[in-house]
């Protein structure tokens, strides 16, 4: 069997089952395990699969945000944790950028340090900060419906007037190759200005993110540090990761 023949062979098995261990495919195409760890390796940095301790897990691929409405209601008792660790390396004169979310709305909850200062493209964030007492600016530009996001060049702009001391960013996918990822340009741009423009950087974001890939990339995986609430396998070794 050639080599790509059995790599896609290989990719077919993986995307199907989800998650398959290297005995699996040993069986499955009557080759040895050394064969099978070199193939899964390669696989790996094509970015075809994940190669995990014993095996392989599918790449998720998502093209499109789901409506915040629906995003609300997953994960809520992990974002929670997540952000009030977030919340807790906030402090006294610190200027903050929250992205647009809902971990990052869980974040804005958890908030007590009232000398900081607040910078957010969330509309629903800038209005929970504010009549929480916090001082707070709110990012101009079009509004994107599905995220409740401020995007585009006025929100650029705006952005690109800081130095934020600390931010915290959701994220649609996390892979250690693609990094983290979004569906929008226009909102991948708006995270990856405010990221150029922050000194300590935070992606906050739940366990199911990992080996998701979504078509935009804003930042890369070493880029920031990672809150959330375990450490997917395969990422294990990432002293990036924060587990909340």
């Amino acid at each position: 069997m050639l080599v790509e023949e059995r790599f896609e062979k290989i990719i077919n098995i993986v995307n199907k089952r989800k998650s398959v261990t290297v005995q699996d495919l040993m069986e499955a195409l009557s080759v040895s395990e050394s064969t099978i760890r070199r193939d899964l390796s390669s696989l790996d940095t094509r970015g075809d699969l994940i190669k995990v301790h014993g095996g392989a897990l599918a790449i998720t691929v998502k093209a499109h945000d789901d409506e915040i409405i629906n995003r609300k209601i997953l994960f809520p008792e992990e974002k929670k944790r997540i952000a009030r660790c977030a919340a807790s390396l906030v402090h006294s004169s610190d200027l903050v950028y929250i992205d647009a979310g809902t971990t990052t709305e869980y974040i804005v909850e958890q908030l007590s340090e009232k000398n900081a200062v607040y910078v957010t493209n969330a509309v629903s964030h800038a209005r929970k900060l504010a009549h929480s007492g916090f001082e707070v600016y709110m990012v101009g530009g079009r509004l994107k419906r599905v995220t409740e996001a401020v995007i585009g060049s006025t929100a650029v702009d705006f952005i690109s007037r800081y130095n934020f001391t600390v931010g915290f960013w959701g994220s649609n996918g996390i892979h250690r190759k693609t990094g983290f990822t979004t569906p929008d340009h226009e909102e991948a741009e708006v995270k990856r200005i405010s990221m150029a423009h922050c000194k300590k950087k935070y992606i906050v974001a739940d366990s199911s993110k990992f080996g998701t890939i979504s078509p935009v990339t804003f930042a890369d995986f070493k880029s920031a540090a990672l809150i959330t609430d375990r450490a997917d396998e395969g990422y294990s070794d990432c002293r990036n990761i924060i587990i909340a």
